[in-house]
């Protein structure tokens, strides 16, 4: 089991298209369905898997390409060093002052380990200054709790960070 580390900043707006956050549909639209519903699903296929747009479901990430991956780590303490790094980096920026304290980091980085030390997932977001929105997400692999059928997308032979 290891653990790959996501993250994502942009504006919120772009967080908030829901459609392009989520997988499409196995099956297409019928034939003979309106044409905006068949552009929006052929949009949504062709966005979803190549985009860095964090999924609606954290395991989701998996699916998508092993260059939005920012870290990946065989020891979850290693991966929450790295959260923690993260979240020190953005803390000036968040819109709220009490997600910026100190303490509330700390129960962050504490409630990680414990996820990751069971095979769960971290997924945190905060609003940032701008309006802008900060996604980070730690997702355990090889299997994944939820998603136990989803590949890992940094194959065991690719250098680990």
């Amino acid at each position: 089991m290891h653990h790959h580390g996501y993250l994502w900043t942009g504006p919120k707006p772009r967080f908030d298209q829901e459609a392009l956050r989520r997988p499409p549909h196995p099956e297409p639209p019928p034939a003979g369905s309106r044409p905006e519903l068949i552009q929006r699903y052929r949009e949504v296929a062709a966005e979803f898997p190549t985009s860095d747009l964090p999924p609606l479901e954290t395991a989701l990430w998996l699916m998508k390409p092993r260059t939005v991956v920012r870290g990946t780590w065989d020891d979850p303490h290693e991966a929450v060093a790295w959260l923690a790094e993260r979240l020190a980096d953005y803390a000036p920026r968040f819109s709220s002052a009490a997600e910026r304290a100190p303490a509330r980091l700390a129960r962050y980085s504490n409630s990680a380990t414990e996820q990751l030390s069971w095979g769960g997932d971290v997924s945190l977001g905060f609003y940032l200054e701008r309006p802008a929105y900060l996604s980070l997400s730690l997702v355990t692999c090889s299997p994944n709790r939820a998603a136990p059928d989803l590949p890992c997308p940094v194959h065991t032979e690719t250098p680990r960070r």
